[in-house]
């Protein structure tokens, strides 16, 4: 059974408006600027889980693993913007001797998503749930944000012209 969202996006007919009078590049560019804000929103709320979860007692953090990249692959394919969010390090863990805080921390997995001797407890899908209006409301005040700035430039070029 998979896990459904939903939610209604309201006021964004200015957005729509702005955005036609843009070129594509700059609503690529300011898309990706807003989506990593927005993706930043989640991985700061997926460090506040993980400090509540790590064990102080050892040196690997799962909070300074948790990270926020571009999805270039996504980008290539479909031409769709995308970040990736989640826990750098993999789940295997290869003969890593660093016990440093960056170290691997392939048991984020098992706290993730439980085993059949330990109830999950969710740090990542958590986090996503918890922020979503937060993340859309981010999302959308500086994507608007960078139209008016990228139209405001634009402008401004072709008055001096």
């Amino acid at each position: 059974m998979a896990d459904s969202i939903e939610f209604k996006l309201e006021g964004v007919d200015s957005l729509l408006g702005k955005l036609e009078a843009i070129t594509t590049e700059t609503k690529r560019k300011t898309g990706r600027s807003a989506l990593r804000k927005a993706g930043n929103v989640i991985v700061t709320q997926i460090k506040r889980n993980a400090e509540q979860l790590d064990d102080p007692h050892t040196a690997r953090s799962i909070a300074d693993n948790a990270a926020l990249r571009w999805n270039g692959r996504m980008f290539k394919q479909t031409g769709d913007l995308a970040f990736r969010i989640g826990i750098l390090q993999g789940a295997v863990l290869k003969k890593h001797p660093s016990t440093a805080k960056d170290a691997p921390t392939p048991h984020w997995r098992l706290l993730e998503f439980g085993t059949e001797k330990m109830a999950a407890k969710p740090l990542v899908r958590a986090a996503a749930n918890s922020r979503l209006i937060e993340v859309f409301n981010t999302f959308s005040v500086n994507y608007e944000a960078g139209i008016d700035r990228a139209i405001k430039r634009a402008q401004k070029k072709g008055e001096t012209a």
